[in-house]
């Protein structure tokens, strides 16, 4: 190519030069011979260039000749060169499914054995990996998935590690063992403390319980401990030397304790009444002050009454059977019938101040049932709500106005059964000092009626 455009420069520069020639023949001819002989001279000179171009393309057609020659040569080979690998590729296919077949009929029963071990490899590793024993002994299913994820046939020290892997398993289902270990907290930081294994049911350590992240490989404490009764057990395990000690354990390996941590506490339930629930629990309480209240001023007003029996003579303004004695004294000389009115009407103004609040009780018993009740339509009204709103596709929506329906009517039922039971005693307090009241004043009448006669 760069001989072709060499070629057309040079034609051109010499038709450039023939033409200024030409041109300046024209114009230094004397006669017309000078102007022939000049044409003639040039017409040879553009002979002699054309020759040479022409020499020059035959030149160069040869090389491309050439070229071309040599692509299709190389085409041609390795056109060859594929049909050869083509046949090698088939032939090679050939060979190795004849290999293949070669190895299945080799192995025999081995084959069976291969399936045999890596489906026990793969069904032991979930068991092993989640198994509170990796937390003493972690690593333990590494060798397992080599077995699991092999296609040859597996070596006698793999297949003696499966074996120990089951029989590990087994042996520390039964044993408790006490060992040292990093605790993953609830805060996040790390501490290193001593664990207790309850075989392959439970960890404990410290009082509280503790499951095994399998993901993490951790040690990690529950979310929330269980009932304290069932801690207690924890504490006094830890703390026996020896002999026996009874303690929670968990067949499920962690998976019942940890719903039984999810379940609500007895203060999350109590707040699941919301707003009538805690009305329940001030109309309780405020019954409760009014009954500590009436025991203490009633035990006082009995006591001091028993004190005055000793003393009748004496009579005090400071109790009500001494006011009343008083009122006899002031009425001795009147007849029974006024007597017995005066004493009648000083025991009418010393009852309203001995059942004053005893009426409150019985009220407060009465309204707390009522509350529950209210507690329990407010609820079913939300949970209308939540359904017309929602549907019924999510029972959680629902769950929290059911709640508080149910624990208002557990709360209403809860504070008013010991209201009434305060109450009947209260009021059994004030009656038998209203009695005894009543039974000293018909004493008295009798007493002067007699003597009148």
């Amino acid at each position: 190519m760069n001989k072709l455009v060499k070629s057309l420069l040079v034609a051109a520069a010499f038709s450039l030069s023939a033409g200024a020639s030409s041109a300046y023949a024209q114009d230094n001819a004397k006669s017309l011979d000078q102007l022939l002989d000049l044409v003639k001279q040039n017409r040879a000179a553009s002979q002699r260039i054309n020759a040479e171009r022409e020499a020059e393309f035959t030149s160069e057609r040869a090389d491309k000749q050439a070229l071309l020659n040599q692509a299709q040569r190389q085409l041609a080979n390795e056109q060859a060169r594929g049909e050869r690998l083509q046949a090698e590729f088939a032939e090679n296919e050939i060979s190795l499914a004849n290999k293949e077949q070669e190895l299945q009929n080799a192995l025999g029963t081995l084959g069976e054995i291969v399936g045999v071990a890596r489906g026990a490899a793969s069904d032991t590793i979930g068991r092993i990996a989640t198994s509170i024993v990796s937390s003493q002994y972690p690593g333990r299913e590494d060798v397992l998935e080599t077995i699991a994820e092999a296609k040859e046939v597996p070596t006698i020290a793999e297949l003696e590690e499966l074996w120990l892997a089951w029989l590990t398993e087994m042996k520390e289902s039964g044993r408790v063992v006490t060992f040292n270990s990093d605790v993953t907290l609830l805060d996040g930081s790390s501490e290193n403390r001593d664990v207790t294994r309850i075989g392959v049911f439970n960890l404990i350590s410290q009082g509280e319980y503790f499951n095994y992240n399998d993901q993490a490989e951790e040690i990690q404490p529950l979310g929330r401990q269980p009932e304290g009764y069932v801690l207690s057990t924890v504490e006094a395990f830890e703390s026996t030397e020896s002999g026996y000690e009874g303690l929670y354990i968990d067949p499920a390996r962690g998976q019942i304790l940890n719903l039984a941590t999810q379940k609500a506490t007895l203060e999350e339930r109590y707040h699941q009444g919301g707003t009538v629930g805690y009305v329940i629990t001030v109309a309780l309480i405020v019954g409760f002050l009014i009954a500590i209240y009436k025991f203490i001023t009633l035990g006082l007003e009995g006591a001091k009454m028993r004190s005055q029996l000793r003393n009748t003579e004496n009579p005090s303004d400071k109790n009500a059977l001494g006011r009343i004695l008083k009122v006899y004294q002031e009425n001795k000389n009147a007849d029974t019938e006024n007597l017995e009115l005066k004493l009648d009407e000083a025991i009418l103004r010393e009852t309203p101040r001995i059942d004053a609040g005893v009426n409150i009780i019985k009220i407060l018993a009465a309204i707390a049932p009522l509350l529950g009740l209210l507690g329990t339509v407010v609820g079913m009204i939300g949970t209308f709500q939540s359904i017309t709103l929602f549907g019924t596709g999510d029972p959680k929506i629902m769950a929290g106005d059911i709640s508080m329906a149910l624990v208002t009517t557990a709360l209403g039922l809860i504070a008013a059964l010991p209201l009434i039971l305060v109450h009947a005693i209260v009021a059994g307090r004030a009656k038998s000092i209203v009695h005894v009241l009543d039974e000293q004043a018909a004493g008295i009448v009798a007493a002067h009626a007699e003597k009148k006669e």
